[in-house]
């Protein structure tokens, strides 16, 4: 499969740059693979396509306020520090991006907040944009954390082009969010409401969670057209137990296992049996899936309208096939569809 067959037309004025004033009042369109057919609905009539004992997987990660913004010392020019991951806690080391990247060399200070009440050392340069940062911190690590994190803003990508507001705090946020490590959000779990969630359990439906956090790699743009030889950052997963055996049950008695988002997708497929069934596992994934590719665990998905190019559509083309869902996306444009992180939703059953 050709990187070239991932383009289509989108207009800038169909990213969304704000979520819906309600969670699960979204749009969502429905392609239902067995009889090719294409329905229009909102997010809460989710309800309508499944049943009791079936289960939603959903990804429990947490979002943190990733993006920084400090001063170089000397110079005082304003640099962007994103931070990706800690490395060592104990040494407050953390792997990081910045910008403009040409001029952070190693030996640089970086100042942070009002007073300069933070300071971090570039110790490392890892690639072309990726350094490796020491905050200088005396206090607890507690403490530090919090320092840091009040530094910080909301991750938003950066093709939701405007500022930064208040509720995306909440809103950038799963309402299910557990164990913090995303720089991203898991987009299809940012349209279920408590109320949605209530209904889906009154109803019957189980829920089970995986983890994955959620790295830039997301937004990275491939740069090969034989799809091929691309390589997938690296992104760490966790399966428990219990989210296996639920799964797997369900899978024996042929009922539902939804998939909500390309997260819980690729962690689902990152960690399965020859049999088919999903075995715990805790580590690292780099799973890259586009067409044609053969699904072991789930049998329905949850996903947004996701840009030209990117590896979340390429995925989304592979579960519902290439041609259904490029005719998909064509509806989806000529039928007032938002697209992107903060858009709507589609169900592929």
């Amino acid at each position: 499969m050709k990187l070239s067959k991932f383009k289509y037309n989108l207009e800038q004025e169909k990213i969304a740059l704000h979520p819906a004033d309600n969670r699960d009042e979204s749009k969502l369109m429905v392609l239902n693979r067995a009889t090719r057919t294409i329905e229009h609905k909102l997010f809460k009539d989710l309800l309508d396509y499944f049943d009791d004992r079936d289960v939603m997987v959903f990804n429990d990660t947490k979002v943190f306020p990733a993006r920084l913004y400090g001063n170089k010392e000397k110079t005082g020019a304003e640099i962007e520090v994103f931070l990706l991951r800690e490395l060592n806690r104990e040494q407050r080391l953390w792997d990081v991006l910045v910008d403009p990247a040409r001029k952070i060399r190693i030996g640089n200070k970086l100042y942070f907040g009002d007073d300069d009440l933070l300071v971090a050392e570039v110790i490392d340069n890892t690639t072309s944009r990726g350094r490796t940062l020491r905050f200088l911190f005396d206090g607890p690590y507690d403490e530090f954390k919090q320092t840091l994190y009040s530094l910080g803003e909301t991750p938003l990508p950066k093709f939701i082009n405007r500022p930064v507001q208040p509720e995306d705090k909440d809103r950038y946020q799963t309402i299910f969010a557990k164990h913090e490590g995303a720089v991203a959000a898991p987009t299809a779990g940012l349209h279920f409401s408590r109320e949605l969630l209530k209904r889906l359990e009154i109803k019957g439906v189980d829920f089970s969670y995986v983890t994955l956090h959620v790295g830039l790699g997301n937004f990275r743009s491939v740069d090969v057209e034989d799809l091929t030889k691309h390589k997938m950052d690296s992104e760490q997963i966790w399966i428990k137990n219990e989210a296996c055996e639920m799964v797997n049950n369900a899978k024996q008695e042929k009922r539902n296992v939804c998939a909500v988002g390309t997260t819980v997708m690729r962690t689902l497929e990152s960690s399965v049996s020859t049999q088919g069934f999903l075995k715990p596992f805790e580590g690292w994934t780099n799973k890259f899936i586009f067409p044609p590719y053969e699904f072991s665990v789930a049998n329905s998905m949850i996903t947004n309208f996701h840009l030209p190019y990117s590896t979340l559509l390429m995925m989304v083309a592979a579960f519902g096939g290439y041609d259904f869902v490029m005719e998909a996306y064509d509806v989806a444009t000529k039928n007032d569809y938002r697209f992107g992180t903060y858009g709507d939703a589609m169900l592929i059953i």
